[in-house]
């Protein structure tokens, strides 16, 4: 019993169909599986391809997991299986090497070279295969339908709390703290600079966050700061960086987690440096408050 996709970020519009393969799967006394691939098929098609991804290949296998589905199984993307038919996938990957049942497919996915068929060609090619091939039902919020492109539009709006709501977690940044400007310690809010491990990973909209930040295995309070710093430098380069409350520890060449909370402004250009500090110090009540009222 299993379904096929990307996967990515795991939302609840998977989770929803992930629960229906196990459902089924439980009904028939059989294992259940999700099939997905480490890197996104269009990478693999389009060498200059930058996908915009809402979880790494490791976070997509963790929350994978945490769906308690029975098997996940991972195949290499290459140029061989894109060019197989949805027959020839059907029959050469899904039947003989991995043995599918009955196969659950997304109610908007679809598979094989070029895309070119859709559900009711896999239906017909799984009753030549002797395949049961089943539509999952799609999942809707609030009259619309829950998807990966929903939640990237989301997050580059800064809509952190309706995003999290449709992944069913919160939105998280991973990555290594490296060398900064350091003007954030002069002005009394040091910052810690990211630099994502994930290359491909949705940044959200610029501006200021509340966020929880996880290093080695203890939580802390913080405010993530994404921009361009137009007050100080006017400089195009994006920085995400983050003040940590109650913490005064060297941190660089350390790796930390971000977990979003919560918006709470745009970035902007600040006349001086005193009404950029001023609205600092503004910024961090409003996050301390909106942390206090997630608890």
């Amino acid at each position: 019993m299993a379904s096929v996709g990307f996967f990515d970020g795991v939302h609840i519009g998977h989770r929803y169909l992930i629960r229906q393969v196990k459902e089924e799967a439980k009904r028939l006394h059989l294992p259940s599986a999700i099939i997905t691939f480490p890197v996104h098929p269009r990478k693999v098609l389009q060498k200059n391809y930058q996908p915009a991804l809402l979880c790494g290949y490791e976070e997509k296998l963790e929350q994978l997991a945490a769906t308690h589905i029975d098997y996940c199984i991972c195949l290499p993307f290459t140029p061989e299986l894109a060019r197989l038919s949805a027959r020839e996938f059907m029959q050469e990957v899904l039947k003989d090497q991995i043995g599918v049942h009955t196969l659950y497919v997304g109610y908007d996915h679809r598979f094989g070279h070029n895309r070119e068929d859709g559900f009711p060609d896999y239906e017909r090619y799984g009753k030549e295969l002797g395949m049961n091939v089943v539509q999952g039902q799609e999942y809707q919020v609030d009259g619309e339908n829950v998807s990966s492109t929903k939640i990237r539009s989301l997050l580059k709006k800064g809509e952190i709390q309706q995003a999290n709501s449709l992944l069913s977690y919160n939105y998280t940044l991973s990555g290594k703290i490296v060398e900064g400007y350091r003007v954030g310690r002069t002005i009394g809010f040091p910052t810690a600079n990211i630099r994502s491990w994930e290359r491909y990973k949705v940044v959200p909209e610029l501006g200021v966050y509340a966020v929880l930040v996880h290093i080695r295995d203890i939580v802390y309070e913080g405010m993530l700061y994404i921009g361009t710093r137009p007050t100080l430098h006017d400089d195009p380069e994006i920085s995400v960086e983050v003040n940590i409350f109650n913490f005064n520890a060297d941190l660089y060449n350390h790796s930390l987690t971000v977990e979003f909370i919560d918006f709470i402004r745009a970035d902007r250009k600040f006349d001086t440096l005193e009404e950029l500090v001023a609205q600092i110090h503004k910024d961090k009540s409003l996050v301390l408050a909106r942390l206090k009222s997630e608890k």
